[in-house]
Formats: C-alpha cells, structure tokens, sequence
C-alpha cells in the first residue's frame, strides 16, 4: 500500500507476491487497480469479463484508486528504497543475502566459516577487510591465493570459488520483462565486445513461460544469449530442484579430487547445499542479468561491481 504502489508495474507486482517464500510469507497481496484492468485487457480478457472485474471489486471496497485511504493493518513493516542495493543470497540458504559489493569477501569468509578451507584462499579476504582478522583463525590470515588445479584434457585450470554453474533457471523473477530483457542485453554487449563465458561454466536458460522465449526471440536478444551459451532447454523447473544434470566429467572429477569448493548461480529461490548439484557446495540466487555477469566473470573471487568482466 502506500503511493508508490500507483507506480509499481504488473509485472514488478507479480514478482513480489509470488517470490513471499523468500520473505517468510504464505502469499503476497496486491489491490486491484486501473494497472489491474488494464492487464487484463491487454492479455486478452473479453470486455464484459474486465467490465465484471471493475464492477465487482469496486462494490466490495477492493478496488484501489489514488485516493482510497491506506488500509489499516496489524503489523506494517518499512522498507527505505534508498537503501535497497543490488545483491545475491548465499552461499547455503535463500535469506542469507549478501550485498554484489560484498560477494567476494563474503565467498572467502565462508571459505573460512562453512567449508573450513580458509588456508585454502584466506588472502583474499584479507585484501578487502583486513579488520576481520581478529575474528577468525590466526592462521587464515597467512593464507595464500585462492588454491588451483590442473583439468585433465583441458587447456585450463579449476580453484575454489569457480562458477561451475550458471543458470537463468525457471523461478519467477523469469517471467518479469524487465530482468530477461536486462540479461539479453548484457549477453549482446559481451558478445559485441568479445567476451565468451569461461570455459568451465555450465549454462543454461529455462524460463518460466513460452512468452519469455516469443519475446527473445522476436527482439533478437536470444540469438546473443546463444552465443553466450544460454540456449533455450525448456519450460519449467531446473537447476534449483537439481536438474542442472551433472558436469563434465573432468570438471566432477577434479572437482572431488581435489576437494573443490565450486559454485553456482542461478535466478532461483532455493540454493541449499547438495540442492542444486552434488559436486557444487556454494550457491547463490541472483538475477539473471548478474548470471550472465558471473558466468562471464567465472568467479565468487571476481569483484564484479569494480572490476571488469573481461577484456
């Protein structure tokens, strides 16, 4: 409730009330209103069953003009928008956000916390936030570089924190314009730039309607995210429920040879670890367009907010 809900789009709205899991509740509410109607007519509902709608929930007090007084509630949260700052959730539960500028300090934190491997990368922490080393082991201050091996039959190595994963999975943010049509464009200025995803990162696009793909497609965003790796695999639930299907056999087997702490990302809602892959420990939601960065970046070492996604 509140004015700023007059512009609040559908589709902003639909993502609110069907992601309420992630914020503790069973469902989200919004009032009907003239955007409402308008939805309505333009997906196709018959004038008589709008003018219905209309008619109804107006004489049940449900419709909501600029000037209808602000319901009166038990219990009302604030949320100042000033504050809200782009982040992802991870690496093991969906309410553990974590700010994007705060992402690769917090992978070596948990290198430290949830894995015990902070010997194994422990430096970089220190780089960022050298006040944290009265919190944890003496030891991991010491540490070096984040650990890396050799894959068998491949031109390149793995380390700790390497984005094995990376998909746009069916999840409801999917199916908002808005962050579909945002990951198509950052995907079209990576490939106008020549930047290709690393090597070992798996991708994937799976949205959550054949509306998604019809627009893609017809504004010429999908042929940039092929490019990418990010072609079509179906409609449905995927990664986040672990049908991710299983890696290269020499990405798993280095992997488990050498106990790798690997990553994900995916534009999920569920990131408990062994959830999404066996061989993938830390997981992270984010919005598509931040999949498409971080399959671009190929690591939860990268610091995506201040340096570059490639060259």
């Amino acid at each position: 409730f509140g004015p700023g809900l007059a512009n609040l789009s559908i589709a902003d709205r639909a993502t609110i009330g069907n992601m309420s899991p992630e914020y503790g509740a069973t469902c989200g509410f919004f009032p009907v209103d003239d955007d409402t109607l308008r939805y309505l007519a333009d997906t196709g509902r018959p004038a008589a069953q709008v003018a219905l709608v209309a008619a109804y929930t107006k004489a049940q007090g449900m419709f909501r003009t600029k000037s209808t007084p602000d319901p009166i509630l038990t219990d009302v949260l604030k949320l100042e928008l000033s504050q809200v700052e782009s982040s992802l959730a991870g690496p093991k539960r969906p309410q553990d956000r974590v700010a994007l500028k705060d992402v690769k300090a917090g992978f070596a934190l948990a290198m430290e916390k949830e894995f015990n491997k902070g010997g194994d990368g422990g430096k970089e922490i220190f780089d960022l936030h050298p006040s944290l080393a009265t919190s944890l082991d003496k030891n991991f201050s010491k540490a070096g570089p984040p650990k890396r091996v050799p894959v068998q039959g491949r031109p390149h190595d793995l380390g700790h924190g390497d984005v094995v994963i990376a998909a746009i999975t069916s999840c409801t943010n999917t199916s908002n314009p808005s962050v579909m049509v945002g990951a198509g464009l950052l995907a079209r200025k990576a490939v106008t730039k020549g930047l290709t995803v690393k090597p070992w990162v798996k991708t994937s696009l799976a949205p959550g309607s054949q509306v998604v793909a019809d627009y893609l497609e017809k504004s010429g965003l999908q042929k940039d995210l092929d490019k990418l790796g990010y072609n079509l695999v179906g409609f449905g639930c995927t990664t986040c429920i672990g049908n991710s299907g299983p890696l290269a056999p020499e990405i798993s087997k280095a992997i488990n040879d050498k106990d790798l702490v690997a990553a994900a990302v995916l534009s999920g809602n569920r990131n408990f670890e062994g959830r999404v892959n066996p061989d993938v420990r830390a997981n992270y939601l984010a919005s598509p367009p931040l999949v498409v960065a971080y399959a671009l970046a190929g690591s939860m070492y990268s610091d995506i907010v201040k340096q570059p996604l490639g060259v």
